[in-house]
């Protein structure tokens, strides 16, 4: 008799056997949903205002909307991509249907938590700098911006000097400053350029912050296309935290 799980301690944990038929349980459950999504696509009409901040924007979410406009041609889904006051903001006032937005962890869980770095091109010598006690090169935005108060804190807290060397209003700014090597940021590793490195032993570690999902919340706003498209979002975001 084949067993799917084993006991250690007081835990049962899945065997060799338990995680395959896991793995096997999750694709049909996967492929359900594909299904049921696909049934109710010739139904599915509106428009969709869609927020999100650059990160998920250039990286995670080309997939999940081509996966939800392959289903769902006749659904009109318009994007705003943006930092996380300006589509709060827009939130509040009803102009967003949903938002992917960052919030801190006393905010709460979200839909799970994505690990800060510290992230510069190898050939910065954090090192050297912290060595010779010269304020440590930062590429940040503007504030406020979360990622922005993490670092300042991080390093006031561990006494460890800084100065702002370059300010950018555009993700793809933040990138192009720390490949040149004008000084170290701290973001997630989601987009990270593949010439970058994340830069972490030497300094405090900056912690995480959480991944949320909002939608607005007046009721007319609640469509079956704004539903959907939130489980879809929601599914694939979960699954790409839990990696």
């Amino acid at each position: 008799m084949r067993r799917w799980w084993t006991k250690q301690g007081r835990h049962l944990v899945l065997t060799a056997e338990g995680e395959k038929l896991m793995s096997y349980a999750r694709r049909l459950l996967a492929l359900n949903d594909e299904t049921l999504r696909a049934l109710q696509a010739e139904r599915l009409t509106g428009e969709i205002h869609l927020g999100m901040q650059e990160d998920f924007g250039e990286s995670l979410m080309p997939e999940i909307l081509g996966q939800f406009k392959r289903h769902h041609p006749q659904v009109r889904i318009v994007a705003r991509v943006d930092r996380n006051g300006p589509l709060r903001q827009a939130l509040a006032e009803e102009a967003l249907d949903l938002a992917l937005l960052w919030q801190t962890e006393d905010q709460g869980p979200g839909l799970g938590l994505c690990p800060l770095a510290w992230i510069a091109h190898p050939d910065l010598d954090i090192r050297a700098l912290l060595v010779s006690g010269e304020p440590l090169p930062l590429v940040m935005f503007d504030s406020p911006c979360l990622m922005r108060s993490r670092a300042i804190a991080c390093l006031d807290a561990a006494g460890i000097p800084w100065q702002v060397v370059f300010v950018s209003h555009s993700l793809s700014g933040i990138w192009a400053a720390v490949q040149a090597g004008l000084g170290l940021t701290i973001r997630t590793r989601i987009g990270m350029p593949g010439n970058l490195r994340p830069a972490g032993g030497l300094l405090p570690a900056p912690g995480s912050l959480a991944v949320s999902l909002r939608q607005t919340p007046r009721e007319e706003h609640h469509s079956a296309a704004v539903a959907l498209l939130g489980e879809l979002m929601t599914e694939a975001l979960q699954g790409w935290l839990d990696r």
